[in-house]
């Protein structure tokens, strides 16, 4: 059952209240809430310039928000850095799958597994592997790998730790509908068989559609609706802000 982002931070595994994030002078985010249940999926949407990735970035907690609070599995981590948020259980990826350019694959999970304690094995490295279907040799410079395989190189690196909630920014770019397809199964085993949270930043209509269980439509740093996505997309201000942008953009 979903949770809305009305409910108390008691109720969910994590959520935040009225984010609100000025930079450079602009206000990016404009008293933004919203909450996860164990295993529920999130889909977030919106046009370029949205503020979505910000979000992200309050929620990560690479930036403190100018006012607001964000909850984590019943206690107030406002204050928490990025690496204190990843020991308590929250995993990021970026929209540009970035890996270690002077190492190899072997390497690039050595020191995931050895990034905090308590350090891993190479079983958690194997473990990982397995779990997102990656099947390259582990002696492969890890710059090498497809964008794919890089980003399950990285999501395997954060699924070593059993994180409790992933923040997922666009996961989908840059693959095509065979590699999307693999996506959503991944994402679907991690929600439903493994109760991992997964808030996701997604242009790809057809994955949230089959992967999310409510979605949130962003506009010039402020929400304008939260739903099912069928709701959300018959909205008529979705389709303001976002719909007519997206075709815009695709005839110029």
């Amino acid at each position: 059952m979903g949770v809305t982002a009305t409910g108390s931070p008691q109720t969910a595994i994590f959520s935040c209240d009225t984010i609100k994030l000025d930079l450079g002078g602009r206000e990016i985010l404009k008293g933004i809430s919203l909450a996860v249940a164990p295993g529920e999926v999130l889909g977030i949407i919106g046009p370029n310039g949205a503020g979505k990735t910000s979000l992200f970035e309050v929620l990560s907690g690479r930036i403190a928000p100018k006012s607001g609070k964000v909850w984590f599995d019943g206690s107030d981590i406002t204050g928490l850095q990025l690496f204190q948020r990843a020991r308590l259980g929250i995993g990021r990826t970026y929209q540009t799958p970035l890996v270690p350019e002077d190492l190899t694959v072997r390497e690039v999970f050595k020191g995931a597994r050895q990034a905090f304690a308590p350090y891993l094995t190479r079983h958690h490295a194997e473990w990982g592997m397995e779990l997102v279907n990656l099947r390259v040799d582990e002696a492969m410079p890890a710059n090498r790998l497809e964008t794919l395989n890089r980003r399950k190189l990285l999501l395997a690196c954060l699924l070593m730790r059993r994180p409790k909630l992933l923040l997922l920014d666009e996961p989908a770019a840059g693959l095509i509908n065979a590699e999307v397809d693999e996506l959503d199964h991944l994402i679907r085993l991690l929600s439903k068989e493994m109760s991992v949270s997964i808030i996701i930043v997604e242009h790809r209509i057809e994955l949230l559609a089959t992967i999310a269980d409510r979605v949130m439509v962003m506009d010039a740093g402020e929400k304008i609706i939260e739903g099912d996505l069928d709701t959300v997309i018959a909205d008529p201000r979705v389709h303001a802000a976002y719909f007519e942008n997206v075709e815009e953009a695709e005839l110029a």
